[in-house]
């Protein structure tokens, strides 16, 4: 089939779980289906990773994003119906470009990654599968929430009541929804009872993490992940060091926290400290799987699967999360993962696994055995392709 795909990112390198998702999809579906692959980009150096993503699409055609603060944006955000995460993905250029392809190249169906690339399509008659990473609306809901700048709270409240008209919007549009996890789909349909959707879960390279390098740490060491572009992390990594670590490192006094993650802000590199490291430079995420004791993983807002949880599975590291944490993913609380939803409980359990390191060990085994099955690139994308060939019969 001939498909045409639309993403908010360039899908290399790997250095979010978006861009691990689609690049591990169209890896696997390169030999099933061609795959025509339009990408935002926000740097033109960002060109030069187009070679790698040609090894498995017919053809990779980027657009530059504009900076997110960009005069244009606040301007169709403010006096527009448009929310400000449209605004920043919108592009008459892009629009133009689908157009001609579509009118030159006879497809079977459109791909759109996100609601928020959307607008940048024109009228087609073809299917188009949407895949919610995340529930959008509620993401931002909940930053909203926690903002602390109160002056601002009332305008943020009005443009997060947009992102959920737009989001709802192409959920109707599009012929068929793929959402992270049966919660996701739960929320879809409570909106849209109607609405076909189907659960495209994210997954793990699990041949890759397997070749971890396991090096027990000389002190007890918490590991937190986290790109810090994606602000549930940036509200996790904060809660950890300052509702957590404290009463940790009372409990344990030679534990060390190592907290891991690409584009850290000013605030997130102020909570380095004594025994908290804040490294943004890990060449190989699985040199950090393999050389910490837990991962703990706080987070408290964002849908959708978490890969440094599956990863940290799939090395056979314990994992302690939260109820959204561990969202997406088919494990048990006491089997697979271990769970709480207060700072409390969760610290309790980070002290009990570095106290008493073989507490945690069946349950990574479990972790691990659940991961290598369930959740590895493959089993996906085989689910992917068969929503694909659905919608493509659909079309004829």
């Amino acid at each position: 089939m001939k498909i045409l795909m639309i993403t908010p990112y360039l899908p290399y390198p790997l250095l979010s779980g978006g861009q691990i998702r689609t690049y591990n999809l169209l890896k696997n579906l390169a030999g099933k289906h061609e795959i025509t692959l339009f990408s935002f980009i926000r740097e033109k150096k960002e060109k030069k990773h187009i070679k790698e993503l040609l090894k498995y699409c017919k053809d990779v055609k980027v657009i530059q994003r504009r900076k997110a603060w960009d005069w244009r944006n606040i301007f169709l955000a403010g006096l527009t119906s448009y929310p400000f995460l449209v605004s920043i993905y919108l592009s008459i250029t892009l629009k133009k470009l689908i157009k001609k392809e579509l009118e030159t190249n006879n497809y079977d169906l459109i791909h759109a990654e996100t609601f928020y690339v959307m607008p940048n399509l024109p009228e087609t008659n073809l299917p188009v599968l949407l895949v919610e990473q995340t529930i959008e609306y509620l993401v931002y809901q909940n930053f909203v929430k926690n903002f602390r700048f109160f002056p601002l709270k009332p305008l943020l409240y009005f443009d997060v009541a947009k992102i959920k008209i737009w989001e709802k919007h192409y959920w109707k549009k599009a012929a068929r929804l793929a959402a992270m996890s049966e919660e996701d789909k739960r929320i879809v349909q409570k909106h849209l009872k109607n609405i076909e959707t189907d659960i495209v879960a994210n997954g793990v390279d699990v041949d890759y993490f397997n070749k971890t390098k396991i090096s027990k740490p000389s002190r007890p060491t918490l590991l937190f992940v986290g790109n810090f572009k994606w602000l549930p992390n940036k509200d996790a990594a904060r809660f950890l060091v300052e509702k957590m670590w404290p009463v940790i490192k009372k409990k344990v006094p030679n534990a060390v926290l190592w907290i891991v993650g690409k584009n850290p802000t000013d605030n997130i590199k102020r909570l380095a400290g004594k025994d908290v490291k804040i490294d943004e430079f890990v060449e190989d995420i699985r040199n950090a799987f393999g050389q910490a004791s837990i991962l703990v993983a706080p987070i408290r807002n964002g849908r959708g699967t978490k890969y440094k949880v599956l990863e940290a599975m799939a090395t056979g590291l314990p994992v302690v999360t939260t109820p959204l944490g561990i969202e997406g993913i088919d494990a048990v609380n006491g089997r697979e993962v271990l769970v709480a939803k207060s700072a409390d409980g969760l610290t309790r359990l980070a002290v009990d696994l570095l106290l008493k390191p073989s507490l945690g060990e069946k349950v990574a085994e479990n972790a691990k055995k659940l991961v290598d099955t369930r959740y590895n690139w493959q089993t996906i994308s085989n689910n992917l392709d068969r929503i694909y060939r659905e919608l493509g019969r659909d079309k004829k």
